[in-house]
C-alpha cells in the first residue's frame, strides 16, 4: 500500500513591502512522503515571496510536468513557474517556454555551486529565469516552524524575509545568494 501525503495547514500573514502586498493567504499543503518539513518549508517561502490570488502549489514532487507553484492568468497562460532544488537543464528549458516568468529556488550549500557551475552557461540564454539559492541555514531555521497547524507571519523588504511563528523567528537573506544567468 502507498503512503499518503501528509497534509499541513498553514495560515500566511504576508507582508511585503518591496511589491505592497498586505494580506492572509490559508494554505493547505500537501507533503509528499518522498518531501523533507524543509522542503515543505521552502515552498511556503517561495509562496511569500510571490503572494497573490492565482499562485497555487502544483501536484507535488511527484508530478513532472508541472511546478512547485505556479501562477496562471485567467486565460490559463503560465504567468510564472516556480521550482525548488537543481533540475537538470531540459526542465528548466521546458519552463523558460511555457512560462512568462522562471524562477528557481536552489538549496544545498554544496550541491548548487556544482550545479551551478554545470548549468551557467546553458541558462543564460534564458531571459525570463531568475535563480535564487537559499542556504542551509536559513533553511534550518525554516523549518523550526514546521507543524501540522502553522500561524506564520512574513515580512519581506529589500531582499531580506523574517518568518515567524509565536514560537520561532527565522532570517532569510535573498539578496546576498541570487544567481543571475
Amino acid at each position: 500500500m502507498a503512503l499518503k501525503s501528509t497534509i499541513y495547514k498553514a495560515k500566511l500573514n504576508v507582508t511585503d513591502m518591496d511589491r505592497h502586498v498586505y494580506q492572509e493567504f490559508p494554505l493547505t499543503i500537501a507533503c509528499h512522503p518522498s518531501e523533507t518539513e524543509l522542503r515543505m518549508m521552502l515552498r511556503i517561502l517561495a509562496f511569500a515571496m510571490h503572494a497573490c490570488e492565482r499562485l497555487e502549489f502544483g501536484r507535488g514532487i511527484s508530478t513532472d510536468n508541472e511546478p512547485d507553484l505556479w501562477q496562471k492568468s485567467l486565460t490559463d497562460d503560465i504567468e510564472l513557474w516556480i521550482d525548488l532544488g537543481t533540475p537538470e537543464e531540459s526542465r528548466i528549458r521546458k519552463a523558460c517556454g511555457r512560462a512568462h516568468r522562471v524562477v528557481l529556488y536552489a538549496y544545498g550549500d554544496r550541491s548548487v555551486p556544482v550545479w551551478w557551475s554545470k548549468q551557467e552557461a546553458a541558462l543564460k540564454r534564458f531571459d525570463n529565469l531568475r535563480v535564487v539559492q537559499i542556504s542551509d541555514d536559513s533553511l534550518k531555521a525554516l523549518s523550526t516552524l514546521a507543524s501540522s497547524n502553522m500561524s506564520l507571519q512574513s515580512v519581506i523588504e529589500e531582499g531580506q524575509v523574517i518568518f515567524s511563528s509565536a514560537e520561532h523567528d527565522a532570517l532569510i537573506e535573498l539578496a546576498l545568494t541570487v544567481l543571475k544567468p
